[in-house]
């Protein structure tokens, strides 16, 4: 865009008159030019805020083998070899413990009129090929896991030997609920 030149605000006309003269293409360009060079600077202020993400520690006891057998005659001292596999997963640094522990003290018979049972000290259980077997109970829990390390993530797939000697009773299935435990430490 050119700037006309800025002319008088009149002109002498062919008689030596002056004549006024309207210069509105000059006042409007000179308008335009304040208003888009005459603008303020912005202002602004600014600020921070801390971002945290609280992580608590968990824990997970999953795909618990949900009953297991061991089967022999009278006399006989019977394994069963990862008879019970789980998978724990947690996030704790400082590890985590498996317990399991009989619900009743006695395996009990599941035909009607039988009233054999088993002790459930007779049932012992170790870690998945690790140690020695150990006697359950009903009055305390028998650690068959533990470690001072968090789990790999998607968790730590483990397993528990059992062995009985089958003491001299009926003929029967015997039975007992054994609760599992994960616990961080």
């Amino acid at each position: 865009m050119t700037t006309p030149t800025p002319r008088s605000a009149s002109t002498p006309n062919s008689g030596g008159r002056l004549v006024p003269r309207v210069l509105v293409g000059a006042v409007a360009i000179a308008a335009f030019a304040v208003a888009s060079t005459g603008s303020a600077s912005a202002v602004e202020d600014t600020g921070t805020t801390d971002a945290n993400v609280v992580v608590g520690s968990a824990i997970t006891l999953t795909d618990l083998t949900p009953s297991f057998e061991l089967s022999g005659m009278p006399g006989a001292t019977v394994t069963g070899l990862a008879a019970v596999t789980y998978t724990v997963e947690t996030n704790n640094v400082a590890g985590y413990t498996v317990t399991v522990q009989s619900q009743t003290p006695t395996m009990v018979a599941t035909a009607v009129g039988n009233t054999d049972s088993i002790p459930i000290t007779a049932l012992t259980a170790r870690e998945g090929g690790i140690g020695t077997y150990s006697a359950l109970s009903s009055a305390a829990a028998l650690p068959v896991h533990s470690q001072a390390t968090r789990s790999a993530e998607g968790g730590d797939d483990l397993t528990t030997d059992f062995q009985i000697a089958i003491p001299f009773v009926n003929s029967d299935t015997y039975t007992a609920t054994l609760d599992y435990v994960a616990a961080t430490l």
